[in-house]
């Protein structure tokens, strides 16, 4: 069979995921012949989208300010959100290998990262989550772009790949199109899809995941689903396709993400009747379940000592609030300018204040008000829920193999990230913690690379 070009490996999609395993081949076989190939024209998916969050239990951050943590822990941690689901073996490889990770990021990929201590999120009983010092996935992405340059492991953009090209059971490389619509045929003995997930592709999300096919969508727009299609058609299974993640608070109409630490700190979400409709405790993406079950719009009501504590610590927030997404005033003033139904939200604050103050569950059961009770001078953010990714795929064993429904796996083919199974459960968007998406990207690409490097050595 003949190709224009060959490599030992080639990497589809240059997001979290791609880029980690092509760093991380090259550390552990640097011999080896690679490239990232991905359809956009530059990085814009969901990692870049994300705060950059990567969680991990025992890092030596956590350590240096007396956090214990283990993986143990984090393991309990996920199972209590997300339940018994389809791929057990990651959550307990992607836990126990999340440290390394982490410290592999800083020390060898020289990605900036800081432990988060202002926030955990819920879900997470300690301060596990590890991200850029700007709290921006965009330069998460940025620094691992710049390692592969260093190393000079080839990305090359706008360059969509159209078919695997197989021999026999096995795959052995990718046909993909030139920007002038020429046709290549590259030569791989090794394929990585790390090219996301089908948010983005109503016709599968309606066959997986219906209730949420019709939801605005926030994420990459390039989650279009190809890696799921390509698999299925070499006989390869599926786990926890029924999983996804959704945010309840997508600034309406900016469309930027209004951080769930605005909650987290005390701040609550009404209807326009001024009432609340749920427990804001289980967060984010489950909250979004209920957003979609009845009419919105919707407002996050917090107040300015909130708003600026948060701010300080989260840049795209704080560029929302001063761009006028966030509003300021007395209770009067806020439902005059937002329609919020003023008799409702003022039983509703109080409701809250003395359940903050108290510290006595409130009538949906949640005890935790961040900083306190509201003071006078609110802040009101219209939001609505969306689509960010989804959390189901190729089923992979804990190297990122892709494994057929029979549990073999297709010779030359590996995924990780959005195409590959996650470790959110399989219901819907109720099994879902901060950071889940990055550590199956991060953790699989890294887990991905370093296989695929041991694999060269040995001659495999």
């Amino acid at each position: 069979m003949s190709f224009e070009l060959e490599f030992d490996v080639v990497i589809v999609g240059a997001g979290g995921c791609g880029l980690t395993a092509a760093i991380a081949l090259h550390d552990t076989w640097p011999q080896a012949t690679l490239a990232v190939v991905d359809k956009a024209e530059r990085a814009c998916g969901n990692t870049v989208l994300s705060s950059g969050s990567i969680p991990a239990a025992g890092t030596r951050f956590q350590k240096a300010v007396g956090i214990h943590d283990s993986p143990e822990i984090f393991q309990q941690d996920l199972l209590g959100v997300a339940g018994e689901h389809e791929a057990l073996h990651l959550t307990r490889a992607l836990t126990e290998s999340s440290a390394e990770l982490v410290e592999w990021l800083v020390d060898r990929a020289n990605v900036r990262l800081t432990l988060v201590e202002t926030y955990k999120h819920i879900g997470h009983r300690v301060h596990r989550l590890h991200s850029p010092p700007s709290r921006r996935g965009e330069d998460l992405v940025n620094d691992l772009l710049a390692e592969c340059e260093r190393r000079d492991i080839p990305v090359v953009w706008h360059s969509t790949v159209r078919e695997l090209v197989t021999s026999g059971n096995r795959v052995e490389g990718i046909v993909y199109t030139t920007p002038d619509g020429e046709e290549i045929r590259v030569g791989a003995r090794h394929v990585v899809l790390a090219s996301n997930g089908y948010a983005a592709n109503r016709r599968i999300l309606e066959r997986f995941v219906p209730e949420i096919a019709q939801a605005p969508y926030g994420g990459g727009m390039g989650s279009e689903g190809e890696a799921i299609e390509w698999g299925e058609a070499l006989g390869a299974g599926l786990a926890n396709m029924k999983a996804y993640q959704a945010h309840a608070s997508l600034a309406d109409p900016h469309g930027s993400l209004v951080t769930w630490t605005v909650v987290e700190k005390g701040g609550f979400i009404v209807d326009r009747s001024g009432r609340r409709f749920g427990n804001e405790s289980i967060g984010y993406s489950a909250f979004a379940a209920l957003e979609l079950q009845r009419s919105g719009p919707f407002w996050v009501i917090a107040d300015t000592r909130v708003r600026d504590t948060t701010a300080r610590g989260q840049e795209e927030y704080a560029e929302l609030v001063e761009h006028g997404g966030v509003m300021e005033g007395s209770l009067e003033e806020i439902c005059r300018r937002s329609g919020i139904d003023p008799q409702g939200l003022a039983e509703t604050l109080a409701e809250v204040r003395t359940s903050a103050r108290d510290g006595t569950p409130d009538r949906y059961g949640r005890t935790d008000w961040g900083l306190g009770p509201l003071e006078e001078t609110l802040t009101a953010t219209r939001i609505g829920p969306a689509l960010f990714h989804t959390q189901g795929g190729l089923k992979v064993d804990v190297d990122g193999r892709v494994l057929r429904i029979d549990g073999t796996p297709i010779e030359g083919l590996w995924a990780g990230g959005g195409a590959a199974s996650g470790i959110s459960g399989n219901r819907g968007s109720l099994g879902y913690m901060s950071g889940n998406g990055l550590l199956g990207a991060l953790g699989l690409g890294y887990r991905i690379g370093r296989a695929i490097g041991r694999n060269m050595h040995a001659g495999t």
